[in-house]
């Protein structure tokens, strides 16, 4: 069904998952070359927009984009990351990173300037070379052998100025170059500082600058560790206003706190949350190879979207021009009226507004153009980009899904990945359902005394209790009937519709890891076993 697909794939062969991503690269970058291509080209698309793709966009490995103000530690998060230096970092309180910079994987270390950068066809970086020499004089790539950076590459962005800073000019435009990274990009993460959360003018410009890309982004509450648990609470209520007034979505931002360094946490109070926290970034950036595929194909989705949209508004441009006199006027009379001609559009071709470029930004292109150059709309270039979003796109998105369940999951290892994986300081060892669980004494024997008081109560028969009299019990917990009916489930371990004191005590300490705020397991683990219990029951399963 996809043999096509195997064709195009190209390059060296890969295990795992990585073999989908190859062979989905490869029909990626065939629609996109047969189908997409000829309608920017016909219409300037790269002009207005975003320039072409090329073979190393579909190839490069998942991206990650570090945005924030100076001194928010950008650098140091990299390098805690890493869990060793890199080629041109610098970290101070000033703002030291004055330059873009590729942490990519190398056999050696070392740094490739940024204009050796853009000639380099392996290399996802070479339509950079538009924003010219003050651009790539402050552009570099460091390369160096770290397992982290064989799964991902990470882009060190510069610290956005504030105050009077932010009117010193950098020479070339810092929006649009991080817009074009944004683009291309995996995860764009913005860092806030919990003592700096003034978003100045040009950082607020930075993030409008992302627009479209919202699913990518995640905002990270660095040096949480600094303040206590109140003004902590103040600190994020804070950041979500200043945040809420740049980044216009419903939807609340995924806001991860801690403190991203390798030193001694300043204040502890909040130890367990800056765990939780740090476990679910590592879970979000170990998963981009994983969904690489996928983020590609929707970005994909997205430009054709853009391109479609675009080419009407060329076309129609191009058809109310006249043929003679009065182009100049014209030409005003269309750009004035784009808002107008941007509803008729969605009108006519049942369009979403959301699809549509930023009024205001086209305005201003359109004033260098000449219309009597555009080209009238080709109905047969729109129905070979519709036919790829409706049947192409969706071979692809089945292909995916159908390998990645017959591939084991690829994530991202090495660094400070690695430290929170297994061993006595992985997340949530020794906690809830875990507790115990390198323990010769079964766990639950600690409170089974306290436990056996109430067990003795409900006026055992037989040594055991019915469900009618557990029940009277547990439902004091006030857990909802769900829960309380899986944790009689994983209590009875002999499945006679009884407890013993033993399977009792059990009960009570699966409601109390419950009650404290932990996921009960789902099969009970071997060192929750009761006693009396394990033979009979290690030979059942």
């Amino acid at each position: 069904m996809f043999s096509w697909l195997g064709k195009q794939g190209g390059g060296r062969e890969r295990g795992g998952g990585a073999d989908v991503v190859q062979t989905v690269t490869g029909g990626l970058r065939d629609l996109y070359l047969r189908k997409l291509l000829p309608l920017e080209e016909h219409y300037r698309f790269h002009e207005f927009h975003s320039p072409a793709l090329e073979e190393a966009d579909f190839e490069n490995k998942p991206m990650v984009l570090l945005v924030g103000q100076y001194s928010t530690g950008k650098t140091t998060f990299i390098r805690y990351l890493l869990e060793q230096d890199f080629p041109g970092m610098r970290i101070g309180p000033e703002p030291t990173t004055d330059s873009f910079i590729a942490v990519m994987y190398g056999e050696t270390e070392g740094n490739v300037p940024g204009n050796a950068l853009v000639v380099d066809p392996k290399k996802p970086f070479r339509k950079l070379g538009r924003f010219g020499n003050a651009f790539l004089n402050r552009f570099m790539c460091s390369q160096l052998p770290n397992e982290v950076l064989k799964s991902i590459s990470i882009i060190d962005s510069p610290g956005i100025l504030s105050g009077e800073k932010q009117r010193i000019s950098r020479g070339y435009d810092f929006c649009q170059v991080l817009q074009w990274f944004a683009e291309r990009v995996d995860r764009i993460i913005l860092l806030f500082d919990a003592h700096k959360l003034d978003i100045s003018d040009e950082f607020s410009e930075a993030i409008k600058s992302f627009r479209g890309q919202d699913d990518k982004i995640r905002v990270v509450l660095n040096k949480a560790d600094q303040v206590d648990t109140q003004q902590l609470m103040r600190v994020y209520g804070a950041l979500m206003w200043s945040l809420g007034k740049v980044i216009d979505t419903p939807e609340v931002l995924r806001v991860y706190i801690g403190s991203f360094w390798a030193h001694p946490l300043r204040n502890t109070d909040n130890r367990r949350l800056f765990e939780a926290e740090a476990q679910d970034l590592f879970k979000d950036i170990q998963s981009l190879p994983q969904k690489a595929a996928v983020r590609k194909l929707n970005d994909l989705i997205k430009r054709a979207r853009l391109a479609k949209v675009h080419a009407y508004i060329i076309s129609y441009l191009k058809k109310e021009m006249p043929s003679v006199f009065g182009k100049e006027n014209k030409k005003k009379e269309l750009i004035n009226k784009l808002p107008e001609i941007y509803i008729q559009l969605q009108r006519e071709y049942h369009i979403s507004a959301g699809d549509f470029p930023e009024v205001k930004k086209m305005q201003e292109q359109l004033e260098n153009c000449d219309f009597t150059k555009f080209h009238s709309l080709k109905p047969k270039l729109i129905e070979t980009v519709d036919n790829m979003l409706a049947n192409k796109i969706a071979s692809l998105m089945n292909l995916i899904r159908q390998e990645e369940s017959n591939m084991p999951t690829e994530v991202v290892h090495g660094g400070a990945f690695d430290g929170t994986m297994a061993g006595p300081f992985g997340h949530g060892y020794g906690e809830g359902a875990k507790e115990g669980a390198d323990e010769e004494e079964w766990v639950v024997a600690r409170d089974k005394p306290a436990y056996d008081e109430i067990f003795y109560t409900l006026s055992p028969i037989n040594g055991k209790i019915s469900g009618i009299s557990a029940k009277k019990e547990m439902v004091t917990s006030k857990l909802p009937n769900s829960v309380l009916g899986k944790i009689w489930k994983l209590a009875d371990c002999d499945g006679d519709g009884m407890l013993d004191d033993e399977e009792f005590a059990l009960a009570k300490h699966l409601i109390k890891i419950k009650l404290d705020g932990y996921e009960l397991p789902g099969t009970l683990p071997s060192h929750l076993v009761p006693p009396s219990h394990r033979k009979p029951f290690q030979t059942a399963e």
